[in-house]
């Protein structure tokens, strides 16, 4: 599933492509990605002009001139400009000019208009770059709850996913089952860093691209040729040479070394 830093390359690489253009038409090719709405949908976004582009956590969110257009990737879906139309094409916006296409192979995507900012992306939790290291501290040690999860909710921090929480957890030498009400300050502020310092490298990167993710001109990301744990299981940690380990936290697999992340 895209996380932060593919979202975010995809806004940076679509926004100039489609801000201030106006869509001629809005297709779908499935109901899925309309909600089982594709005419209301459709007829919602025909004739709007997009103002502006940007990302909320790990959605995109077109800023129309009447209502707004959300994009959630889910699993396998990707947002590409101008390209052919393949198979799994499930929405097309002709635009003037250009076109964009919604493409997604599992369906769980969605693409969706609605005159308001949904409620599912006004109730997301802020991002790690809007809070300062004291404040995201406070925050963590304020739940009981294992770090991991914990990070994953995106109503208590927006935009994190399993790649990168692994990362982050990893660089910073804490325990995906450690308890955040238990953390110290300075190792609360320390995990803050390092969440930063690994989204900003894999924004710089453009991405992960482990499966099916591409940015907006079907470009791959690279930052999975430096991922330190995850989707490493048995290969030696890079810091202590011990072999990282794979284990199931809430229903996620996760990647760590036990030797440099004790409980």
């Amino acid at each position: 599933m895209p996380e932060l830093p593919e979202v975010e390359t995809i806004v940076r690489t679509l926004r100039p492509r489609v801000a201030g253009r106006r869509i001629l038409e809005a297709r779908y090719l499935s109901p899925y990605a309309a909600g089982h709405q594709p005419e209301a949908m459709a007829a919602g976004l025909t004739g709007r002009t997009i103002v502006d582009l940007r990302r909320a956590a790990k959605y995109l969110v077109f800023d129309l001139d009447q209502g707004f257009l959300s994009v959630h990737l889910r699993m396998t879906g990707k947002l590409l400009f101008d390209a052919v139309p393949g198979p799994f094409a499930r929405a097309i916006l002709t635009l003037d000019p250009g076109t964009l296409i919604f493409d997604d192979v599992r369906q769980f995507g969605r693409f969706l208009w609605s005159p308001e900012l949904p409620a599912n992306v006004a109730a997301l939790g802020p991002e790690p770059f809007d809070l300062q290291p004291a404040a995201f501290a406070q925050r963590l040690r304020a739940r009981r709850a294992h770090v991991k999860p914990l990070l994953l909710n995106q109503q208590f921090i927006g935009g994190l996913g399993n790649i990168y929480v692994d990362e982050a957890l990893h660089r910073a030498g804490i325990h995906p089952l450690a308890q955040s009400s238990g953390l110290s300050a300075r190792r609360a502020q320390l995990l803050h860093a390092t969440i930063i310092e690994v989204l900003a490298e894999a924004i710089a990167a453009g991405g992960s691209s482990i499966s099916d993710y591409v940015d907006a001109e079907g470009r791959a990301g690279s930052f999975q040729r430096f991922h330190r744990v995850y989707g490493r299981e048995g290969e030696p940690c890079l810091q202590c040479g011990k072999p990282i380990h794979r284990i199931v936290v809430g229903q996620r697999g996760t990647h760590f070394c036990p030797a440099c992340q004790k409980r």
